[in-house]
């Protein structure tokens, strides 16, 4: 495996790692590294923030991904939505008034 896929599979299971992380887990392992000596206390509060912020970020790219996949799908199978039913809905409506 190339030099540059290895970094991106170790990317990739890091955004993984940080979706699943809870604000409980991060702000313990910010204590970790403050008792350790790693880093300052406002460090450690700008680590949480950082981390649960880019949390926030990958959760809505997937769910924006997913949203899209289901579209797609949705789409190419010939499902008929909620909103191909309200426009038969609404040309139905339009028509019955026209005879009355």
């Amino acid at each position: 495996m190339s030099e540059m896929s290895e970094n991106l599979r170790k990317m990739g299971l890091f955004s993984i790692g940080v979706i699943s992380l809870t604000k409980e887990k991060v702000e313990e392992l910010s204590k970790e590294m403050i008792k350790r000596g790693e880093i300052t206390q406002e460090e450690g509060r700008k680590f949480v923030q950082d981390i649960l912020k880019e949390k926030e970020r990958q959760v809505k790219d997937i769910e924006k991904q997913v949203n899209e996949k289901v579209n797609d799908f949705i789409k190419k199978s010939g499902v008929v939505t909620k909103k191909d039913i309200q426009a038969l809905e609404k040309k139905i409506d339009e028509l019955e008034k026209k005879l009355s």
